[in-house]
Parts: C-alpha cells; structure tokens; sequence
C-alpha cells in the first residue's frame, strides 16, 4: 500500500507557526551535542546508544498539533515514512525558500556518497505496509547509481568483513526497523556488525535516544534539567512547545486518575499511535494495568479541525528533517481519537505557509 493523498488542495498554516516548529526542531536536534545534556542522561543510554554518529539521522519526523498556544509537540519520529504518494509520485511540496532542489534531491542528498551499497531494512520487509515507498527509494537511490537491496533482518549474514546479501558487501542500511536499539535476537548480527563499525546504520540508536525517545520530553520537564544545560530563552522555546510529559512512575497514581481527562498515556517506547490511551476514554481497568516505568502520561493537546473537500478532519503537521535542514513537510488530516488513514477522506495534504 501507498500513502494516501486527502487532497490536491493545499491546506494553509501560518509562517508564525512554520517557524516555531522549525526552530523547535533545530533546537531539539542541537542537544546531541551538549555536552552538559549528554552528561545528565547518559546513564540512561543503554549500549548501542553510545556508539556515536558523525551524519545526522535520515528523516526524524516531528509531529505537531497546532493550538491557541502555537504549536505542540506530539512526537518525533526515528524512521518517519509517508512521503511517496504511488504511481512515481513523490507528497508534493510548496515553494519555500528553506528548500534547496527538489525533494526527490533533497531525498538522495540525506544519503551519504560513500554509501555505494545500501540495505534498505524492516522486519518482514515485504509485508509491511510501506513497503512500496521502501521500493521508491530504492530506485531512486538506484538512478544515482547506488546499488540497493530491500531486506528482511534475516537475509542479511554476518561475517568477518561485515554484513552481506547474497555476496555482495553491504555498506549502509537504512533502517525502518522500530527495535531502535537492536534488542531483540533477530538484529544481533546486524547490532554486531554495527558495534564493529562494519556497517553503517541510519536511524541509528543514538539518534532515537538523545531526541526520539519519548523519555526524553520527560526529561525536558524534569526542573533543574534543561537550565543546566541552555540558555532560558532556549528552555522556554523547547517547554513552550512541548507539553508537560511526566514518568507515570513518578506520579501520584490516585491523583492521575483523578485528573485522567488531561492526559494522554503513551509508551514511551512506541510509535505512531501504538498502545495510546486518551485519559478520558479509559478504564479504571486499563488504566490500573499500565506499565507505570514503561509509560509517559503528556498533556492532552487536541488536534485542530480544518476543511478538507467538504470535510471537517482533524491535522497535524510533520516536518522531516535532516540534522537541522529540513526535508519536506506535510499534513495529516483524519477522524477519531488518534492519527489513522483508515476512514474515507482522510491523508495527506500539502501545506502551504500564509502570510
């Protein structure tokens, strides 16, 4: 399956907006580097996470719903996928001056030039339902005169000089595998070689870790946290746009439950809406059965509305960057509680930045 494209129609957000998730996003990606932030949560890392990357992670994904307030923070994304559309055609893009080339460039410039041989990468690769945008990329890839191959864990074998796939050595995997830190038995070869530093992996652990993980809006909440390691107009940006986020561990159990309808309680360890419980949807049941160390209760933020072909969807907006530059940015627009294409009209949409 493809992603599906709600409209031809651009939906419209403010250039006030664009700017805040913008600067957000390149804000967030500066910490990797702060040495006072790595400090304070590296005992948090687990192994692989130490292993440290030179190139920025290929299309972290941040996801915004946008409010009164200006912009909030939903989510980032490690391995943010959406953007082919099917039939060769890529989500269009608005003209905007933060856009160097085309997107199809811009796409094939995220992977490095010594990146000859490439694994594009997911468990159960050919059942997964991006997997024809797995396909655009390959060939696009390949039309630069990349050499690509689309990979289950398994078709991948580990020897002395490194990972191969039927002989032929692999330099780079493009990972859209969501075990982030190479966990789970079916990776250990591939963890490995990694290890080893005899394969490139982008989404990389580090990446997932220091930005991705949701534990990490749990730390920027933490008091004390970030001033130790910004300046207080960079702790008000980064709080400004991302909702209060607290470790349900650390919480009153009684009084969370008593004030159960501002929150949303997600794993901290998942995305794309897997296992997220609306506070005012939940159970006295369900919600005395989750995982307290293993799940974040954030801020209800509730999705704006717009008008789409008649439609009144909800939206909220991703931009995939690359390091601080930005990628592509798209709407979402859908029905129900949380993010999902499953109802008619719902999808993507093209943004355009008013004013």
């Amino acid at each position: 399956m493809t992603t599906a494209l709600a409209s031809e129609t651009a939906v419209s957000i403010s250039k006030h907006e664009f700017d805040t998730m913008l600067s957000f996003a390149r804000a967030v990606f500066k910490l990797k580097d702060n040495p006072a932030y790595l400090q304070l949560i590296s005992a948090q890392l687990p192994e692989t996470a130490r292993i440290k990357t030179a190139w920025p992670s290929l299309l972290m994904g941040y996801d915004f719903h946008l409010t009164a307030d200006g912009p909030k923070l939903i989510e980032i994304n490690n391995n943010a996928g959406g953007l082919y559309i099917g039939e060769g055609r890529w989500l269009p893009q608005s003209d905007m001056p933060e856009f160097v080339g085309t997107l199809e460039q811009r796409l094939i410039e995220m992977f490095h030039a010594d990146w000859t041989t490439v694994a594009i990468m997911d468990e159960d690769v050919t059942a997964q339902y991006m997997y024809q945008e797995m396909q655009a990329y390959a060939q696009l890839l390949e039309n630069a005169g990349r050499r690509v191959v689309l990979v289950s864990p398994e078709d991948l074998q580990l020897e002395d000089g490194g990972l191969f796939f039927a002989g032929q050595k692999i330099d780079a995997i493009y990972n859209r595998h969501t075990d982030f830190y190479l966990e789970s038995e079916a990776v250990a070869h591939i963890r490995q070689a990694y290890e080893r530093g005899q394969v490139v992996l982008n989404p990389y652990p580090r990446s997932y870790a220091l930005i991705g993980d949701k534990s990490r809006m749990v730390d920027w909440w933490r008091e004390g946290l970030l001033e130790q390691c910004l300046t207080p107009e960079l702790v008000e940006r980064i709080r400004a746009v991302t909702p209060q986020t607290l470790q349900l561990s650390e919480m009153d159990m009684e009084q969370a439950w008593t004030e159960r309808k501002q929150w949303v309680f997600k794993p901290a360890a998942r995305h794309g809406g897997k296992g997220v419980v609306i506070g005012k949807g939940i159970s006295r049941t369900r919600f005395d059965s989750l995982e307290r160390e293993e799940t974040i209760a954030q801020q209800l933020v509730p999705a704006s509305e717009v008008e789409v072909n008649g439609q009144t969807l909800k939206l909220d907006i991703r931009l995939f960057m690359h390091g601080e530059k930005l990628i592509a940015l798209a709407g979402r627009v859908w029905k129900g509680q949380v993010t999902n294409f499953r109802e008619p009209g719902s999808g993507w949409v093209v943004l355009d930045i008013a004013g």
